[in-house]
């Protein structure tokens, strides 16, 4: 084998910083996983002071573990070969703390990896640092008080949330490919606020774990990536599924597409509805059938919201209420109340599943906005009131939650740029359950046929 080089860079190997171009230079022995390791601390160190996305780098850790890499007889075989990655601070990296962004929920360091984490590992990869996440997960913006995560396209506004910290990172160039949660949007929505193919994937797919129950099975693992063929790479060692890493060409799908929101009070902006139009179009030029379509939304999503408070109270149990965030303490004694009254009915459910069954009867998949306006503000929303949380939540990310209760697939694909808030717009791709194949071969047409501009100007 060639010798590898202790001073190779990344950007000696592949100008684009892929998982995949990384993991191939590494493999065939045209760069060392201590320097591709040390390349992205170095990044970090440059960029993450002024973005907040890290909540703890292993600068030493990261080394040895990259050194100790390139001795694996294996190394050739591996698909994440020394590729840097980071981990949401909301599961197990085994030796670390995990703080859940809460004063409240400090534990001794992990004594073993989450089964994502140990998975990645035994793929290759390398965890350079657990990224930021705004307590109890419930929220999409990432702050916490005196600590704001800021997104690398306009550090004015959020990088979503609640995986804001894994956006940001992977967005400023910082490292390829992160891991984050989904229990209410929370992979999607930063990877539309931050221009990235954020995958959620359906429920049992990649083991969650995550919290107390995984938001009672509505929260999941996922990707963030800048390429598609990124993300497939990244799902694919996490559900122990090496053919979702092989994105095929997909037949003649019938593709459905909503710009509508998920609820008469809140008003899609005209960008982000054009969004899904944009999409829906560069799917019709490639032969799909595209049919415009009504979602049936719930009138009154009742059973989003008694969940979204339910959830946030059973994550509680056991904190330290005293070092729980106003808002949080708010949300979590409204989430009791549903509780006592019952308001988490699964005939609510049950009825939400059949209509969207019924909807996807005539369909394949669907194509909405990600979003309904750009990030909001960065700013400290922990030390905001729990209404303007609430308000500021559903007004600009009210598209993603509903796929979380059905457990279905879904995915977040640029496809342009806001021209007044200066930050991605992208259109939101949803599948029954066992359609991530079909999903992550749309988006590849997407990326494909409507190319997006991969990080922010100056990023790496």
């Amino acid at each position: 084998m060639q010798q590898r080089s202790e001073r190779a860079s990344w950007w000696d190997v592949d100008d684009t910083f892929t998982a995949t171009g990384i993991a191939l230079a590494v493999r065939s022995g045209r760069c060392a996983p201590g320097a591709t390791v040390r390349s992205a601390l170095d990044t970090i160190g440059r960029a993450d002071p002024a973005i907040g996305a890290f909540a703890c780098v292993r600068y030493e850790r990261a080394v040895a573990e990259a050194d100790a890499l390139a001795s694996r007889a294996d190394l050739a075989e591996l698909p994440l070969a020394g590729v840097p990655i980071a981990i949401k601070d909301i599961i197990d990296v085994a030796g670390e703390v995990m703080h859940a962004g809460s004063r409240a929920a400090a534990s001794p360091p992990a004594a073993a990896d989450h089964p994502v984490v140990a998975r990645l590992r035994a793929a290759g990869a390398i965890v350079v640092g657990q990224t930021t996440v705004c307590e109890l997960d419930a929220w999409p913006f990432t702050d916490s008080p005196g600590h704001v995560t800021r997104n690398p396209w306009n550090p004015d506004r959020t990088p979503g949330g609640s995986s804001g910290g894994s956006a940001a990172a992977v967005a400023a160039g910082m490292v390829p490919i992160a891991h984050g949660s989904d229990g209410l949007g929370s992979v999607r929505v930063p990877a539309a606020c931050c221009g990235l193919f954020g995958l959620k994937p359906g429920r049992g797919v990649v083991p969650a774990q995550i919290g107390r129950d995984s938001w009672s099975g509505m929260a999941e693992n996922g990707v963030l990536a800048t390429t598609v063929a990124d993300g497939a790479l990244m799902l694919s060692v996490m559900a122990g599924d090496p053919r979702l890493a092989r994105i095929r060409r997909p037949g003649n799908l019938r593709i459905g597409v909503s710009t509508a929101s998920l609820s008469p009070l809140v008003r899609v902006d005209p960008q982000w509805a054009r969004a899904a139009r944009t999409a829906g179009a560069v799917l019709g030029a490639v032969g799909h059938r595209v049919i415009p379509v009504d979602v049936p939304y719930p009138k009154l999503p009742v059973a989003v919201c008694s969940r979204w408070l339910a959830n946030s109270a059973i994550d509680i149990e056991g904190f330290e209420r005293s070092l729980v965030q106003r808002r949080n303490r708010r949300h979590a004694a409204l989430g009791r109340l549903v509780n006592r009254l019952g308001l988490v009915r699964k005939s609510d459910l049950d009825e939400i599943e059949e209509a969207m069954r019924g909807l996807f009867d005539g369909i394949d998949l669907l194509v909405t906005p990600t979003l309904a306006r750009p990030p909001a503000a960065a700013v400290t929303w922990s030390e905001l009131s729990w209404r303007a949380n609430v308000t500021a939540s559903v007004r600009y990310s009210p598209l993603a939650a509903i796929w979380n209760l059905l457990g279905w697939p879904g995915a977040s694909v640029p496809v342009g740029i806001h021209t007044e808030s200066r930050t991605p717009v992208a259109a939101q791709l949803i599948g029954p359950p066992g359609s991530e194949a079909d999903i992550l071969a749309i988006a590849r047409q997407v990326e494909s046929r409507h190319p997006w501009v991969r990080r922010p100007p100056g990023a790496r």
